[in-house]
């Protein structure tokens, strides 16, 4: 399913390929910080699986792509 809303206009393969590889870079750089601010006893209990899943929900949530219960 694509998303009509999203302009990615001026934006090149190229270009969009480096974002993408610096996001990842970004996130391998920072795991140990995301990992270190989740709760326990979460954080000990919780895959990384899990953990990724976790991190893209609130992601997509900011972006808001995703609707919860709360949201009416």
């Amino acid at each position: 399913m694509r998303d009509s809303s999203l302009s990615f206009a001026g934006i090149t393969k190229p270009d969009l390929a480096a974002a993408v590889a610096a996001t990842d870079d970004w996130i391998d750089a920072n795991q140990t910080s995301f990992n270190s601010a989740l709760p326990q006893p979460f954080r000990g209990a919780a895959s990384l699986a899990v953990k990724t899943l976790l991190f893209c929900y609130v992601a997509m949530r900011r972006a808001n792509k995703l609707r919860a219960e709360e949201d009416g």
